[in-house]
């Protein structure tokens, strides 16, 4: 198991409350700003994001600069001993430069300028935008670098997107140049192009993918979305060097995001690569709670795998940089948070790692697309509304909490995330459009170490799989020999390793391995996959594992066994009674391997056998029922536990030693029954 120090990554000793301030928009009545400052502090919020959209407003003319009111922004904060993190402006710019520099608009993959409006419209290879955003940001170090309330640099905003204009054509070409040491044969080999006499003779008959046409080299899609990740980490790394070389002291984050529709890690940029550039990772988080297509004990369970997810990024708590205390406006149904909602999925990101809770937004805007999104301060302006008081209830409950701050959270279970390879297995013209669903897929692994409170790090292939007992690796279909090599030294050195259908099929250029399944798998696992049969989504099978039969639907692999034993055997098709999951004894290891996608009971049964052999346990034991979920955080001298009900009715739960409530300061030990929606949180000394 990893074990982990006390990490103070914001240099804060507080959990951060607070959230996007945006004063801009309120210059002309002095009366809201003042009254800005007695609300934050009613509120229970000590710590404000502002200037993430203000550049027209710190910058109305080219050159001519305003920065009076921020001054007194980050003055009026600081005299109730409140924070600021400090947002760069990049992510709108003016309506100024757009006009006298069109370079800096963005070109979409149809090959057609966009006009100036809306927000991240802008091209990260341009010089004249990297020059610009550069220039404001030094004058932004410079002035507020050494301010007592500067807690934080919040670099753009949500960086996403990409852009075709012949800058980016141009650079595009330079970084292939880069990554095949300038030889167009071995480009021409890596992306297969004699298909469809796809060859290249020249660099400049490259371009970017568009959707005239069919996008049929896999290779060079792959490697444009690569060179989209690394020319935004260039476009940040410009940005920063001003605030790295004029504040040194102050660490630096941007907010990464999820895509909400079901709740999966962001695909558009690999985080994983963004991840190394940061100080500190930061997320915005807006589940569809309440919502009519699962249970709020499932929606849950996928909040508490992005989170161990972008935890896992750099082994150190991170920052909820954005939420809603309410409702959004831009999910198809805009459903409000119920009553106790807001206490308990915040105290959800602080037992997975976070040490903050800020929200997106601290006062509505009066107008324009986010006026009627979810904010502390209502159009009312109330403090007797009912999220304003929920929102003090749990800015209460945080500072009650500052002992958790920089604790992390210890595992001996891995899941293996990848971008590169879900990237291209969504290109992959074959198996089902529909159900790929790679990072469901790796949700549904994690759904029984999380019903069984079981801590789990969702890493990347680049990092560190030494620590752990057991490494999950579903669904893995883009996989480099070098990913290979250490899988296999993994096992061999005694580790346990589980894979599954569509697997090790491709190396890093998308170009599958010749003479079957890569030798080394081979010899890992004790078997190959021979054929994949893909099912109708009304299609089913059965496998009989243990003598218990679990229904199969999906995928299903046909396998040629060699040292491997075998552990389940299908029902029904063609390959009935062949093997369907099997075990390998590799060196020091074991190697196991799934066939087909099963329903959850089967991934209940078969993880508990790996859970009881591992010896893998909670950290803290307390019993519950189903839609409890017990998360800790582990201090040097004793566990953080976190016991949250999740679902709509009472449920009982058993402690048992006896612990201290970190909120009411009482000594618990036995039976307590937790009302919906509620949460106890103890402490355990060890």
């Amino acid at each position: 198991m990893l074990q982990y120090k006390r990490t103070y990554i914001t240099k804060a000793d507080f959990i951060l409350h607070g959230g996007d301030y945006n004063p801009d928009q309120w210059l002309d009545r002095p009366d809201i700003l003042e009254g800005d400052i007695k609300l934050m502090e009613l509120s229970h919020t000590n710590t404000f994001t502002v200037g993430v959209f203000a550049w027209a407003t710190l910058e109305p003319e080219e050159g001519v600069y305003r920065f009076e009111w921020l001054d007194k922004v980050f003055d009026d904060i600081y005299s109730i001993g409140g924070r600021v993190i400090l947002a760069t402006p990049s992510g709108a710019r003016p309506a100024w430069m757009s006009q006298k520099y069109p370079e800096v608009l963005r070109v979409n993959a149809s090959r057609v300028r966009q006009l100036h409006g809306g927000r991240h419209n802008h091209c990260f290879t341009s010089k004249v935008y990297r020059q610009k955003t550069q220039q404001i940001n030094r004058l932004l170090a410079e002035r507020y670098g050494n301010h007592p309330a500067l807690l934080m640099w919040h670099v753009s905003n949500e960086y996403g997107g990409e852009c075709h204009c012949d800058l980016c054509q141009d650079a595009f070409r330079v970084w292939l140049k880069k990554k095949y040491n300038n030889d167009l044969k071995a480009l021409n080999n890596a992306w297969w192009t004699p298909f469809w006499s796809h060859i290249y003779s020249d660099w400049s008959q490259i371009e970017s993918p568009s959707p005239i046409g069919e996008n049929t080299v896999h290779g060079l899609n792959l490697d444009w979305k690569r060179f989209v990740t690394d020319q935004t980490i260039s476009f940040f790394e410009n940005e920063v060097v001003p605030l790295r070389e004029l504040t040194p002291h102050i660490p630096i984050t941007t907010n990464f995001m999820a895509d909400t529709c079901d709740l999966i890690p962001f695909q558009g940029l690999d985080y994983s690569k963004f991840a190394k550039h940061l100080d500190v990772i930061s997320w915005d988080a807006y589940p569809a709670w309440h919502n009519d297509w699962e249970s709020t004990a499932d929606l849950a369970m996928k909040v508490g795998f992005i989170n161990d997810l972008y935890r896992s990024l750099k082994q150190q708590p991170f920052l909820l940089m954005e939420c809603t205390p309410s409702l959004v406006n831009w999910h198809k149904v805009n459903k409000a948070k119920r009553p106790g909602m807001h206490f308990l999925s915040s105290m959800q990101m602080i037992a997975h790692g976070s040490d903050s809770i800020l929200y997106f937004q601290w006062r509505k805007s009066r107008g324009s697309s986010e006026k009627f999104h979810g904010a502390v301060v209502d159009h009312d302006n109330s403090v007797e509304n009912r999220v304003f008081k929920e929102v003090a209830q749990v800015g209460k409950a945080l500072e009650k909490l500052s002992s958790v701050v920089g604790t992390n959270r210890p595992a001996d279970v891995a899941i293996l995330y990848d971008w590169e390879s879900n990237w291209a297995l969504n290109d992959a013209q074959g198996f089902a459009a529909e159900t790929k669903r790679y990072p469901q897929t790796l949700v549904q692994h994690y759904r029984p170490f999380w019903e069984q409170d079981i801590p789990v790090d969702v890493i990347t292939k680049e990092q560190d799989f030494s620590g752990y007992k057991l490494l999950i690796a579903p669904m893995l279909y883009l996989v480099s020999e070098k990913t290979i090599a250490r899988l296999k030294e993994f096992v061999a050195n005694g580790g346990t390793l589980v894979m599954t259908y569509i697997s090790g099929l491709v190396n890093e250029h998308d170009l599958t391995y010749l003479g079957g399944w890569h030798k080394d798998l081979q010899e890992i696992f004790g078997m190959k996959p021979v054929e994949i049969d893909t099912l109708y989504p009304r299609d089913r099978n059965r496998v009989n594992y243990r003598g218990r039969s679990y229904e199969l639907k999906d995928y299903a692999t046909v396998t040629e066994l060699n040292t491997a034993k075998v552990e389940g055997i299908y029902e029904d098709d063609f390959y009935a009674n062949t093997p369907a999951v099997t075990s390998n004894q590799y060196e020091k290891g074991q190697a196991y391997y799934i066939g087909g996608r099963l329903e959850d009971q089967f991934h209940r049964d078969f993880y508990q056998e790996l859970i009881n052999k591992l010896g893998l346990k909670p950290v803290v034991s307390v019993k519950h029922g189903k839609g409890v979920s017990v998360q800790a955080r582990q201090a040097p001298e004793c566990d953080y536990v976190f016991v949250m009900n999740f679902t709509e009715e009472k449920q009982p739960i058993v402690f048992e030693s006896k612990v201290k409530d970190l909120i009411t300061g009482e000594e618990i030990s036995g039976e307590l029954i937790l009302d919906k929606y509620e949460v106890r949180i103890v402490e355990k000394k060890r």
